[in-house]
């Protein structure tokens, strides 16, 4: 019975760990998508702000000389 209940103590502290690493990952997996979708917004802004810049560049040009 004795080694029974150490074992099952065993398996507990092993899967409490895991689960406080899990949690750990999840947390910075988390921080790392806000990062992410932050930077995401910034480079769309960028595309954004570069295609009206082309467009109005590409409305400069008569019409005969863009072939």
């Amino acid at each position: 019975m004795e080694q029974e209940l150490s074992a099952l103590e065993a398996k507990l502290d092993t899967l409490v760990r895991q689960v406080q690493t899990l949690r750990a990952d999840n947390l910075s997996l988390r921080e790392r998508v806000v990062t992410l979708e932050a930077d995401n917004q910034r480079l769309k802004a960028k595309v954004e702000v570069a295609t009206s810049r082309i467009e109005s560049v590409l409305a400069m040009i008569p019409d005969g000389a863009v072939s």
